[in-house]
């Protein structure tokens, strides 16, 4: 039998203008900060045992995105890009700048936005599999379009509750590790409760398809802000992470991302899936120490 998981980091409501953020944190003690920023349906407790492995290096802050996790639902109802980041920005103002920013999936694409626009908050950042915009016609990409399809959302969401909550959690999982035998079962008994406690929330299914939706209009916009522009006006060193074997994100954006990002280094993991830092946290902890020592030397 595996060992037993760390328990999730500690939690608090942290009032930031009219929103209200959930934020889990390890023990204070580095002087640097560290943001953790989850993917579409995902939480702060993505990041448990990255934050861990990275405790005795920075500082570090996992937020409940908007709507997510132990967050409330934001105020305007805003679950855009733009409005996640927003989030992000004022997170990172009440703790002091700058900070080494991460971000899985939907959070690495909210993460390139906060980088690219306020590049004086980030010292370093670090992407996992980020949701970049990818129009190739693959199933990972087609997914998420139709569930965010103008009232097809809101049926698949009206559907989904109706499939038992360990059902739901185990097809989730199924499709982020590229090997379910990485997940011990106490997180997999702590996912479902979460499934179960988020079924009970008015807002848990609109925070969602809205996210959903906000990957995919980020898809389609063009112009300046397109994430692909933004992550080229990017001046933080950048990690660049990708699961071989991701069923959701293409390994092969990798190579996009090599010639995009003005400063930047990609690392593989041949058996890995959409979330590296939960199946190889060990691996993602010392490719992103090694950028964190790279960052202080280059800031003395």
């Amino acid at each position: 039998m595996a060992a037993e998981p760390i328990p999730y980091w500690p939690g608090e409501l942290i009032e930031l203008g009219e929103t209200r953020i959930h934020v889990r944190s390890t023990p204070r003690g580095p002087e640097e900060k560290a943001v953790y920023v989850h993917g579409l349906a995902g939480s702060a407790t993505n990041w448990t045992d990255l934050m861990g492995a990275l405790a005795d290096e920075v500082a570090g802050w996992a937020l409940d995105l908007p709507g997510a996790g132990f967050s409330p639902a934001p105020p305007d109802g805003d679950y855009s890009v733009d409005g996640h980041a927003s989030a992000v920005i004022a997170l990172i103002e009440h703790l002091g700048a700058p900070v080494h920013l991460f971000g899985n999936s939907l959070g690495g694409a909210v993460s390139v936005r906060v980088a690219a626009t306020r590049p004086e908050l980030i010292r370093s950042l670090v992407l996992v599999s980020p949701a970049l915009p990818d129009l190739l016609p693959r199933y990972g990409p087609a997914r998420v379009a139709v569930s965010a399809a103008p009232r097809i959302g809101e049926w698949a969401m009206r559907r989904m509750s109706a499939v038992p909550a360990e059902r739901r959690v185990r097809a989730t999982l199924g499709m982020c590790y590229a090997d379910l035998g990485r997940v011990h079962p106490e997180r997999v008994r702590l996912a479902v409760e979460e499934v179960r406690r988020r079924d009970a929330l008015q807002h848990a299914g609109p925070a969602l398809v809205g996210s959903a939706r906000a990957i995919v209009g980020e898809y389609f916009r063009t112009g300046p802000d397109n994430l692909w522009r933004q992550a080229a006006r990017v001046t933080a060193p950048t990690l660049v992470i990708h699961g071989r074997r991701d069923r959701i994100v293409d390994a092969r954006m990798a190579l996009r991302a090599g010639r995009t990002f003005p400063d930047v280094r990609l690392v593989t993991i041949p058996n890995a899936g959409h979330v590296a830092q939960m199946e190889f946290p060990e691996i993602v902890a010392r490719e992103a120490a090694r950028l964190l020592a790279e960052t202080r030397v280059h800031t003395r």
